[in-house]
């Protein structure tokens, strides 16, 4: 690995053009088989952008590529709640701590008495939809979306055909996980809630559209708070990676999200963000080439937050 003067705003084209290269070279594994759509994915699809602070943008591949977020929505979910309810409201119903489980899974949910573990597992993220103001899901989802994009200055979309994908096939995971949580007095209304969650899940956009979202979470401004930006950021570097996010935290040090669909964003504090996608997955069902690229970036412009 060959080290450059630290920083993101160090970074050249020809850099991250070379480091591009390299974690295409990372595709093989499997895409995502329970949703049919994902699983026909082109396997060299590759897209990624950078941008800093000095609203200096830097791309490779095709970047009008569109995607669904899947799980890498579930900051901004966190984010747009805690700026509209407040954090009293959204962790009485969430925790904060990491999981060793898998993201969808039940066994951490009832060790808990039924309380979700953090809002980066499906079952934080499906008691968090419940909390989205909208009397169905449509009507959730779209608020969701017009605050996003307002925010963010991106054009984050309802991809339709994605969430007839996602319906076509019973998850009876996470049917489980939602009437645990009803249960529990998490959930009021199981269907809405699940419903909503597939919804927000199939938000679609580009790498432009998810860097720019990002910036909400790189720097202090008039859009967000300074205490939600910070407390997202802690709840991705130690629980957006699921079971890997403490190891990642210790290699590569940025707070990171990925999402089934092969996107990975990071966000590095005080200096910008970075997003990828690249459809091919590792055992954990994070984006490999999106991993690797955000790490060897990570060691080799020194951006580690522990620094």
């Amino acid at each position: 690995m060959i080290l450059y003067s630290a920083g993101l705003s160090a970074l050249t084209q020809n850099q991250l053009n070379t480091l591009a290269v390299q974690a295409q070279t990372q595709i093989q594994g499997q895409l995502p088989n329970y949703i049919p759509l994902l699983a026909q994915a082109n396997r060299d699809w590759f897209a990624v952008q950078v941008r800093d602070n000095s609203s200096r943008i830097l791309s490779v591949g095709d970047v009008t590529l569109s995607f669904p977020l899947m799980s890498a929505i579930k900051p901004f979910v966190l984010l747009c709640l805690l700026e509209q309810l407040g954090a009293e409201v959204v962790f009485s119903g969430v925790g904060m701590e990491p999981s060793d489980e898998p993201y969808h899974s039940l066994k951490q949910l009832q060790a808990d008495r039924g309380k979700p573990r953090n809002p980066m597992l499906n079952s934080g993220a499906i008691a968090l939809a419940s909390l989205l103001p909208g009397k169905d899901a449509l009507s959730r989802c779209e608020t969701l979306c017009q605050w996003l994009n307002q925010r963010g200055k991106c054009h984050l979309f309802l991809d339709e055909a994605m969430l007839s994908s996602v319906r076509s096939l019973p998850n009876e995971r996470n049917w489980a996980i939602a009437n645990l949580l009803a249960e529990s007095g998490y959930l009021d209304n199981v269907e809405t809630a699940l419903d909503t969650y597939n919804y927000i899940c199939c938000l679609s956009g580009t790498v432009r559209d998810l860097a720019c979202l990002a910036q909400l979470l790189v720097q202090n401004s008039s859009s967000t708070l300074p205490e939600n930006r910070r407390t997202v950021n802690a709840l991705m570097m130690t629980c957006g990676l699921y079971q890997a996010s403490s190891r990642f935290a210790v290699e590569v040090g940025v707070p990171t999200k990925s999402g089934v669909s092969g996107v990975v964003v990071s966000v590095i504090p005080s200096q910008g963000a970075i997003a990828c996608y690249s459809p091919v997955l590792d055992g954990a069902g994070n984006s490999k080439a999106g991993l690797f690229l955000v790490q060897q970036l990570a060691r080799a412009f020194d951006l580690s937050v522990f620094r």
